[in-house]
């Protein structure tokens, strides 16, 4: 069972989602809790990760169990959450998870929303929902939640991983694998990016991903090594 976040917004979460999704074998499901820049369609709010992420499952979620918690505007969640009086609350997002078949899954991913510590308000963060989940599964079968980051490779990206690294573990949760994603076509000496990633982060490195014109789950997979993952 895994959680993926990102160094920041934009980091390409959904394409590693999906391709760590497309990857994986057996019963497999993805989940997008909180979702904005959702497009209202006849069939009410309708987020394209979510629906990416469910391209790659198979056990049949409905689009509800899958992202129960969606904002129109494309701005921060917490904030599109005030606009509709709405209070997001962590155990909340644990609950709803937990209703659903996830702990069945062969493979269970749960894509996060913006980075680390994504607000939901009334001080509370999209992490504490990840500690609280990881706290009932190691009590009641014994596993952890492992997260995976995915590294936007743009100029400052180094710095937003270790930070990334450190909240993760001063949380006190297990970074099993990252993820180098190159969000800017035209950035500048990524050999030695990479290479400095690699020497500074201490999870497993799960492969680089070049930018794609055509980003797919199926292209991203082939750059990715799911067994690499280290619970």
């Amino acid at each position: 069972m895994y959680f993926v976040t990102g160094t920041d917004t934009d980091s390409g979460k959904t394409l590693i989602s999906s391709a760590l999704l497309y990857l994986a074998q057996g019963n497999k499901c993805g989940f997008k809790p909180i979702a904005s820049g959702c497009e209202l369609t006849p069939d009410g709010l309708r987020n394209a990760d979510a629906q990416a992420l469910m391209a790659q499952s198979n056990m049949g979620l409905s689009y509800q169990q899958v992202n129960p918690i969606a904002f129109e505007p494309a701005i921060a969640p917490h904030i599109a959450a005030q606009h509709t009086a709405r209070v997001l609350d962590a155990k909340e997002v644990v609950a709803h998870l937990l209703s659903t078949p996830m702990l069945t899954a062969d493979f269970a991913l749960i894509e996060g929303a913006g980075g680390w510590r994504l607000p939901l308000g009334h001080n509370q963060y999209l992490s504490d929902s990840v500690k609280q989940l990881d706290a009932y599964v190691q009590h009641n079968h014994a596993e952890r939640i492992g997260v995976i980051l995915v590294v936007g490779m743009k100029l400052g990206c180094l710095n937003h991983a270790l930070l990334t690294l450190q909240a993760i573990e001063a949380d006190g949760l297990h970074l099993v694998g990252w993820v180098a994603n190159q969000v800017d076509a035209n950035m500048s000496e990524i050999a030695a990016n990479l290479a400095s990633l690699q020497q500074m982060m201490t999870a497993p490195y799960l492969g680089y991903v070049p930018y794609l014109s055509q980003p797919s789950a199926e292209r991203a997979a082939t750059y990715l090594a799911l067994d690499a993952i280290s619970l």
